[in-house]
């Protein structure tokens, strides 16, 4: 069977698809022809060409509107077939489709406006829906130049309108083809409703596919019997869709294959967006959560319906790494996993500090590593690390089930630092139960941090599918109703899109708009500040020096001497209370107190209740650390949980 598999707008353009990479491998093994066709890079050229479209314009629909669904929304004429849209109000969008154009267009305008878009990014989705159905005509039209057998599509975050609108328009100019979607987007409820409600789509594969799509493929080429394909969606003979009960056993470590991204850096090469980005690898070491499986983090629904925690044996790991890299000759390596394997660092993170490799990694870590393990993780090339900090209150940590503190997410800011990695991560708010004194405190202490790696922004969770904060109501949220973009997309009646949505809106709870724009200003100076402040130390036995450039403390260096603050300082590498400084520091709770004083007046401190923590880096890395603080690797996935403050619930 001849198969092309499909990566349209709006996947990342710096990586390789890591779904169609190990779908690549599992239907060459059962012996089928493929091709990967990166469609999302045929966009990048002919819109560059004919638009002047740039990096910005691109990332504004694959990473910044996508709580807005800017992306999904710009492709949906080219879905319908018309230049109109969904009313934009709710209803299910039937009827005369141009009438309820510009009040469609409007209502959702009016939507991103308050979002925060701008008058340009307002301007380009317009635009870009212009565009989209003349680009869908064009790759519909050399696809049915040669028609594969199948046509199988990836859909994760804004893919599922152009895929849905190049799969409507391949099935009329070539009804033989079958089309086949698969992804994140078909999770779950997700893939049935897709399934259900376009009928131009023939298979829609739900979780792992590296069983399930081998099994379609050899029922289709056998007449096997496809109600045993686990999670597939079928249509009988009548043109019913069925929903095939999904697999409750996920993929042992050994089933996950390694992806073959032969074509994709080759045809990067060849695209205007070999300008734009940087290529990097992209890879899994595990799937599922080992914190998600004791304690599913309330407004995390990123694993979707597969929790349960998996990794490859680490000489495996290890072994696709070095076979990647050597064989595509890149040393940039995004590594997909929602947290690192913490088997990995004995075995794969030595072994890589210990081999002449110069790789630049990235790992989504728990918070609460120790310094030695930051290191090693520093020592193996890991350039970046996504820690999932989420908060600086240790009471809003523990109603998100974190398990960590707010004094152990300062210390990993600190310890990375302190070990040459960089860190990303994003402040969250709107948690049931928070209260205002869960950020004033924060907001207060900040400038205490500038010298460290600053979140990327702050925004008020949203809900996802999968969450315990969506399958909970008792948890705070009672009423969600799925988010406005998907109303605004698609022309379905409620019920249907309370089926396919992933994002949900809820009557807000937590702080209010006053206190979250604090917050938000308070982060917006720390990004403007972390270029040029540094705070650092260098301990000589019996002094320790700090240097500190901090633009909230108008002193260079300072000198500590004295044996209670040389005590203090150092045992205050590890959260702690007054009471258990005062068990260790000469001259017990008499020494402790003008200690911290002096320590809090130089801005040497945060605390969180009663625990307290220096904040000052390690000296040898941090003036290699002091560089312009952007969207890291990070920023081709998006996160999906945070929204901003202003968005309408109705």
């Amino acid at each position: 069977m001849r198969i092309v598999l499909l990566h349209m707008p709006w996947g990342a353009i710096d990586v390789p698809s890591l779904a169609l990479g190990i779908l690549h491998t599992a239907a060459e093994r059962a012996g089928h022809q493929v091709d990967v066709r990166y469609a999302n890079l045929d966009f990048v050229d002919w819109a560059a060409e004919t638009a002047g479209f740039g990096v910005d314009d691109y990332q504004y629909f694959s990473e910044k509107s996508y709580f807005q669904g800017a992306g999904d929304w710009a492709f949906a004429g080219a879905l319908y077939g018309d230049d109109g849209g969904s009313d934009g109000d709710g209803s299910d969008g039937e009827g005369d489709a141009d009438a309820g154009t510009d009040a469609g267009f409007a209502g959702y305008f009016a939507y991103l406006a308050t979002s925060g878009a701008s008058e340009q990014e307002i301007a380009l989705t317009r635009a870009t829906r212009a565009l989209a159905p003349v680009f869908i005509a064009r790759l519909v039209e050399e696809l049915a130049a040669d028609p594969p057998d199948l046509v199988g599509f990836t859909t994760t975050f804004q893919q599922n309108t152009a895929s849905l609108a190049a799969a409507r328009l391949l099935k009329q100019r070539c009804p033989q083809v079958r089309t086949v979607f698969g992804g994140a987007n078909c999770d779950g409820p997700q893939g049935a409703a897709l399934h259900r409600n376009f009928p131009f789509l023939d298979f829609v594969v739900r979780g792992e596919g590296e069983a399930a799509f081998p099994a379609l493929l050899a029922g289709l080429l056998e007449g096997g019997d496809l109600s045993a394909v686990p999670g597939l969606c079928w249509r009988d003979g009548s043109g019913t869709s069925t929903a095939n009960v999904m697999t409750t056993r996920p993929l042992p470590p050994a089933a996950i294959l390694a992806p073959r991204y032969d074509g994709f850096f080759e045809r990067l090469d060849a695209s205007v967006a070999a300008g734009w980005v940087d290529p990097k690898l992209v890879l899994e070491g595990s799937r599922g959560c080992w914190w998600g499986e004791k304690h599913h983090c309330t407004f995390c629904g990123l694993n979707g319906s597969s929790m349960e925690f998996r990794s490859k044996p680490p000489a495996d790991f290890l072994a696709e790494v070095l076979t990647l890299v050597e064989r595509h000759q890149l040393l940039d390596v995004y590594v997909v996993d929602n947290i690192l394997d913490m088997g990995y660092f004995d075995t794969v993170l030595k072994s890589l500090a210990e081999l002449p490799v110069d790789l630049r990694l990235h790992f989504e870590i728990k918070a609460n590593l120790r310094r030695h393990q930051f290191q090693l993780l520093g020592d193996s090339g890991a350039a970046q690390v996504q820690p999932g900090i989420e908060s600086l209150s240790t009471r809003v940590l523990r109603i998100m089930d974190k398990g960590v503190t707010g004094c152990q997410n300062v210390r990993a800011l600190r310890d990375a630092q302190s070990a040459g990695v960089s860190v990303t991560w994003n402040y969250l708010y709107g948690f049931p139960g928070e209260q205002p004194a869960d950020y004033e405190s924060v907001i207060r202490q900040l400038p205490v941090l500038h010298h460290l790696d600053p979140p990327t922004g702050a925004g008020r969770i949203a809900i996802e599918r999968f969450s315990p904060y969506f399958d909970r109501p008792e948890l705070g949220f009672a009423i969600t109703r799925p988010a406005f973009q998907y109303r605004a997309t698609y022309r379905l009646p409620e019920s249907e899109l309370n089926e396919l949505a992933y994002v949900f809106t809820a009557p807000p709870r937590g702080i209010g708009g006053d206190l979250a724009e604090r917050l938000s200003t308070a982060v917006d100076t720390w990004l403007a500040r972390f270029p040029d402040s540094r705070l650092s130390y260098r301990d000589a036995g019996g002094r320790i020096v700090l240097v500190n450039t901090r633009p909230g403390y108008d002193w260079r260096v300072v000198e500590l001497t004295g044996p209670a603050e040389l005590a203090a300082f150092r045992l205050l590498a590890q959260p702690r209370s007054t009471a258990a400084l005062a068990a260790k520091v000469p001259g017990g709770a008499a020494a402790v107190e003008p200690v911290l004083e002096r320590f809090t007046a130089l801005g040497l401190l945060f605390h969180d209740g009663d625990s307290y923590l220096q904040v000052a880096v390690e000296s040898d890395n941090q003036v290699l650390m002091r560089m312009q603080h952007r969207h890291g690797p990070a920023a081709a996935r998006p996160r999906t949980e945070e929204v901003p403050d202003a968005v309408p619930i109705g």
